[in-house]
């Protein structure tokens, strides 16, 4: 790959600078916050690749004193042939002057080559003082692209779009909050265009992105399909003496396994969260139900979830009746065939059957006090036995990648996680519901998936997560 492209973001204080730069650059850890002069000093924060640089964007001081500096130039330049040299100049001579101090942070990275990202906010009137800036800008003679960033309820962007076209050669609307994952690429491409030596950089950085987004989905699919196996297997255990058998009731003994397993189950959750969102770079993220401090029916166990979440019953029962019909598969082979397909119709009915039968509720695990042995006894807690568990975390756990696949670095606000109001798995093709309830059976039966089945199961849950996703588009 040829030189990595830098561009400068610069403009007017407080005007979400530091939130382009945090979305372009996929970081959060950029400090972003409403009162004017957060960002001091310049700042480069490359984005990489599977340790490739594609580009790098420089967060910068807002300009203090623009008509200032732009007299500065006017009367130090003799020609317009001389520009980029009298601000190369300006920048030399005003170093460590306390009055430009912010300026010089800004107008540095652009005099060493680095492209221009200008950014305004749409929801206030332009005014003189931005046609400073952009004429300072002008005079550098830099490849140049603005940016109308709306950060208050009001729009000015027609205005400020006639602006921006007599100074830059590209104007977009950006909402660095908001704004789609194609939208980043578009800018991309857009500066592609505007400088030869960057049209094959960044076309490569296009592709490396979108490649990356797609690996991206893959990875969170092995991590939920990873996260469910562990799930709908777990069983909490508490091995017993004769003596402490015979002293303790059932009732307290189950009590203790339940809220034990309720925790991992819980903890494991949230590890899965943590994973997606590293994944994605983002490193912190507040959520709405951080450390289990949701409203109670947001809980996993509660109610509510199992209703958001859970599928139909008519939907466990064509799930699970191809999963129980593979099963029967194995009684045809036992009898050489002689069955005629009765034990793959039989064990289809049977997982029918036990799928539909389990829709109403959520079942959870009951204690078994397994035999003496060796003077012990083991007391269990799980797996659990209901394939709705399954679906309840799966729904979860794709809504939550969701959010943060979507989810631009700029954004502060509080993940907030509300259940869905249809159930999007209805959309799900039929081998991939088959291929999903067949390792929920297996799990929930704790025999491990072959590396054929996990497979299968982690491709069923990647197809889960691209329905959740065009439901989620198209309802919006």
């Amino acid at each position: 790959m040829t030189q990595a492209p830098t561009f400068a973001v610069v403009g007017h204080p407080n005007k979400g600078k530091s939130s382009v730069v945090a979305t372009l650059s996929q970081n959060d850890a950029i400090a972003i916050a409403l009162e004017p002069g957060t960002t001091r000093k310049r700042q480069a924060y490359p984005l990489k690749v599977d340790g490739q640089t594609l580009y790098t964007l420089v967060d910068t001081p807002g300009f203090q004193r623009p008509r200032r500096v732009l007299e500065w130039l006017e009367a130090h330049s003799v020609s317009a042939s001389d520009h980029a040299d009298t601000v190369r100049a300006f920048v030399t001579q005003h170093q460590g002057d306390g009055r430009f101090t912010d300026e010089c942070e800004l107008l540095m990275p652009l005099i060493e080559g680095a492209g221009i990202i200008y950014v305004v906010d749409g929801s206030v009137p332009y005014s003189a003082e931005h046609e400073a800036e952009m004429t300072i800008l002008r005079w550098i003679g830099r490849p140049s692209l603005a940016l109308i960033n709306s950060i208050g309820a009001d729009d000015y962007s027609d205005t400020w779009q006639a602006a921006l076209g007599q100074f830059f050669q590209v104007v977009r609307r950006f909402d660095a909050v908001r704004a789609p994952f194609e939208q980043h690429l578009g800018l991309l491409r857009a500066f592609g265009q505007l400088e030869p030596d960057w049209e094959t950089p960044l076309e490569q950085a296009t592709h490396y992105l979108s490649a990356q987004r797609q690996q991206r989905r893959q990875q969170a699919a092995a991590l939920i399909a990873r996260a469910l196996e562990g799930m709908m297997s777990f069983q909490e255990k508490r091995t017993l003496t004769a003596d402490q058998a015979a002293g303790i009731s059932d009732g307290p003994l189950a009590d203790q396994l339940r809220q034990r397993w309720y925790r991992h189950q819980r903890k494991r959750e949230q590890t899965l969260r943590v994973e997606i969102e590293h994944l994605y770079q983002h490193q912190r993220i507040r959520r709405q139900e951080a450390e289990l401090e949701w409203h109670s029916e947001h809980d996993l166990f509660s109610e509510d979830s199992r209703k958001a979440w859970a599928v139909s019953k008519r939907y466990l029962a064509t799930a699970g009746f191809g999963a129980g019909a593979v099963s029967g598969a194995g009684i045809d082979a036992l009898t050489f065939g002689s069955s005629l397909g009765t034990g793959a119709l039989v064990g289809g009915l049977i997982g029918a059957a036990g799928s539909y039968f389990y829709g109403d509720r959520l079942a959870l695990p009951a204690l078994n006090i397994g035999v003496l042995r060796d003077g012990l006894k083991t007391a269990t807690f799980g797996p659990v036995q209901d394939s709705q568990f399954g679906y309840v975390v799966l729904g979860r756990a794709v809504d939550h990648w969701w959010h943060i696949s979507h989810r631009n670095h700029a954004g502060r606000e509080l993940l907030d996680l509300e259940p869905a109001d249809h159930h999007w798995l209805e959309n799900l093709g039929k081998t991939s519901r088959q291929d999903i309830q067949r390792a929920f059976d297996k799990c929930r039966k704790q025999r491990p998936l072959d590396e054929r089945q996990r497979e299968k199961f982690t491709s069923a849950i990647e197809q889960a997560m691209a329905v959740y996703d065009d439901w989620r588009l198209n309802r919006t």
